[in-house]
């Protein structure tokens, strides 16, 4: 896997998108030399043709990325598979009637270039997906990954492995004691004792060794470990091969330890002063062009239902100081006055007909752009929380309060990664993928994120 923006990501996925980019442009450049009477030199030189096609290969990838076809990457049907490309397809004969429409067409295609470079394209890219899946992925050598010791976090990672074979690993088995606590999973094979690790890595010649041992004192083959990792095989602990492949820090398996003499858990102070930089700028930005729409949600909101137009409320933001919070209001007015601070959950009845649809398309939550400007959250952050549920959440899970040493934000990693859910279990998951971005803060992560949340809000995931 390859880090990009303080994020993992599998290398084939990164040659998918490369391939299929080549491709995309290919087939418009392709049906320029099939047209009669078009000059190929002219067009693609002189009159633009470069950047048409280029215009038009932007939102079909940008079309592939919101059918979320790099992240689903196995191929469960090939029918599906063309259909999905036709959706894309349509979406960017869309913006190219939109473009002609605004009195643009120097940046369109002709239309016979766009209907032959479309047909070629939905033929060639479907086609060499298919063919990449089986040759590309399948002859490609996989990382080979031998477990020393079982644990819970050895069967998610296990789990993660079978589940995203493009991430380009191979779980070639396990060493672990007689009557340990946790058997291994079918069909992975237990390979031996932990004394037997040295006679072991010569066999299956693994590519890392991966530590997840539950007890080590005095169980632990330091020896032969050191002399693996002298040897050229990389030697790394469970939780790190757990936050490359699922993005989060797993709380079960965290040691304070980890944390106090850990070189890179943010936030350092350059990156959060930078941070306030462009989030300040950002937010400006923001809050004048979504001026119109802010205006008139307020005026929807205030004819829809009685009561005041904002919602306000008390959350706990950087270093566990309380600030005002402030969203359009969707809720009907004195909402929690019977049954007091509860939290939101879905199809929730104190939501207003109007509510459900601002919530939806996420315009509640623009108000917080002056939140941003008055310095008291950021454009992304782990998401604020009211005190009172602070106070409760930071007795039954561990490392809690470590999430407010930044500023909370309006969207974040965890918003983009996990469903909408209101458990306990819910909230942990959310504070391993808040953890993680507090160790791994960052401009480029922030971009990151940033982009991803345009497609987690026009789909309507994420949490509330």
């Amino acid at each position: 896997m390859i880090r990009l923006f303080r994020v993992f990501i599998p290398a084939s996925v990164i040659g998918l998108l490369v391939s299929e980019a080549i491709l995309i442009l290919f087939s418009y450049v392709l049906a320029v030399f099939l047209i009669p009477g078009t000059d190929p030199e002219v067009f693609l030189l002189d009159d633009r043709g470069l950047l048409r096609i280029a215009i038009v290969g932007g939102c079909v990838m940008f079309g592939i990325y919101f059918h979320d076809l790099y992240w689903k990457f196995r191929i469960q049907s090939k029918v599906l598979l063309v259909q999905q490309f036709c959706l894309v397809l349509g979406l960017s004969f869309m913006i190219q009637a939109l473009l002609t429409y605004l009195h643009l067409s120097e940046f369109t295609l002709p239309k016979w270039i766009m209907i032959i470079g479309s047909g070629l394209m939905l033929v060639l890219v479907p086609g060499w997906r298919v063919l990449y899946e089986v040759l590309v992925l399948r002859a490609l050598r996989r990382s080979r990954v031998l477990f020393l010791g079982w644990s819970p976090l050895a069967g998610e990672i296990y789990d993660r492995i079978i589940e995203r074979p493009e991430m380009g690993l191979e779980a070639v088995g396990y060493l672990a004691n007689e009557g340990g606590r946790e058997p291994g999973p079918d069909p992975l094979r237990r390979l031996g004792e932990v004394s037997q690790l040295r006679d072991v890595a010569h066999e299956v010649k693994p590519d890392r060794i991966v530590v997840s041992m539950s007890e080590r004192r005095g169980a632990m083959p330091v020896q032969d470990l050191l002399d693996l990792r002298f040897s050229g095989i990389p030697i790394e602990e469970a939780p790190a091969l757990y936050e490359a492949t699922f993005g989060r820090v797993p709380t079960q398996s965290l040691r304070p330890s980890q944390l106090i003499f850990s070189a890179e858990l943010g936030p350092r102070a350059n990156r959060v002063a930078f941070q306030s930089l462009y989030n300040f700028a950002i937010a400006l930005a923001g809050a004048i062009l979504l001026l119109p729409v802010m205006a008139l949600t307020a005026v929807v909101v205030r004819v829809s239902s009685a009561g005041p137009v904002l919602f306000r409320q008390n959350r706990v933001g950087r270093n566990g100081e309380i600030f005002t919070l402030y969203k359009f209001r969707s809720m009907y007015r004195d909402a929690e006055a019977a049954t007091g601070a509860v939290w939101a959950t879905r199809d929730d009845p104190r939501i207003t007909p109007v509510g459900r649809l601002i919530r939806k398309l996420r315009l509640d939550e623009l108000p917080q752009l002056f939140n941003v400007l008055r310095g008291e959250m950021s454009i992304v952050g782990p998401r604020p929380e009211r005190p009172e549920f602070v106070e409760v959440l930071s007795e039954q899970i561990p490392y809690y309060r470590q999430r407010f040493c930044v500023k909370p934000g309006i969207t974040g990693w965890a918003q983009i990664n996990h469903k909408y859910g209101d458990t306990l279990e819910d909230t942990i998951v959310k504070l391993e993928y808040d953890l993680y971005y507090i160790k791994n803060l960052a401009f480029s992560m922030d971009m990151y994120i940033m982009f991803h949340t345009v497609k987690v809000m026009l789909l309507s995931r994420g949490s509330q």
